[in-house]
């Protein structure tokens, strides 16, 4: 029996950057009734409470649910508000020498591209991430840019060139995401482990990037039993086979 289920967020809880939907919300407010929730992905907390977080009803049961930002370097709980228990963070000179990096190897790997929306690279302090098409870039667009991974490949092998003592891995559908070597999602499901108190085999992951080269695969190797989602609409799937098994 499981006892905490963890979502990936862009591409298996809500689109990319879009609130979860209606349907969505109630299925979560559900779930925690019924078992402990986590979501851990990329973005930083700013994003997790719009799409997530202020999209559940009201009468949502927010102390069974835990919120990891940017790869699991953060960790959000809900005690009277909503309270940062940790965050592990780059020194300036870990950051200069990251934008550094980032710089050289999107000229090297030719995406500057042209027309951009919002910033390219953002500094979540504990993970910075390099956006294709920018930040703001609209869905359809970001869709489009990347379908086979090809370019995400290249400018991630040639940062692991430069930036070898850290990690580099594909993020959303246009993004890379680094962080300190050895934090990725498995970290983040270890220090969650640690945490809520509950071991791998009493969790269960659903991601959309479970693939090698996927930020969603690590957590797979770690040996937590996962679940491959395509899209939003077999995770609402998912969600609702685990409620009707657990229900009365």
């Amino acid at each position: 029996m499981k006892r905490l289920i963890a979502f990936d967020l862009d591409g298996t809880l809500a689109e990319s950057k879009q609130p979860i939907d209606q349907a969505t919300a109630e299925l979560l407010a559900e779930l925690l009734d019924l078992l402990r929730v986590a979501v851990i992905s990329g973005g930083d907390w700013p994003q997790f409470e719009t799409q997530v977080v202020s999209r559940l009803p009201s009468e949502a049961n927010l102390r069974q649910l835990f919120i990891m930002p940017t790869t699991g370097t953060k960790l959000y709980r809900f005690d009277a508000g909503w309270q940062v228990v940790y965050a592990d963070v780059f020194s300036q000179e870990e950051r200069s020498r990251i934008l550094d990096a980032l710089d050289r190897a999107a000229d090297e790997s030719g995406l500057r591209e042209t027309q951009i929306w919002g910033e390219r690279v953002e500094d979540r302090g504990s993970q910075i991430t390099f956006s294709g098409l920018g930040q703001l870039a609209p869905l359809d667009a970001k869709t489009a840019w990347d379908p086979d991974f090809a370019k995400r490949k290249r400018l991630q092998a040639a940062l692991r060139t430069t930036l070898h003592d850290l990690s580099v891995n594909i993020g959303g559908s246009t993004s890379i995401d680094i962080t300190r070597q050895g934090i990725d999602k498995a970290y983040g499901m270890r220090k969650l482990a640690e945490h809520a108190g509950v071991p791998f085999a009493e969790m269960l992951f659903l991601g959309d990037a479970v693939y090698p080269g996927g930020n969603d695969n690590p957590v797979r190797e770690a040996g937590i039993d996962t679940i491959a989602v395509r899209d939003v609409a077999e995770t609402r799937t998912a969600i609702s086979a685990v409620i009707a098994c657990m229900r009365p």
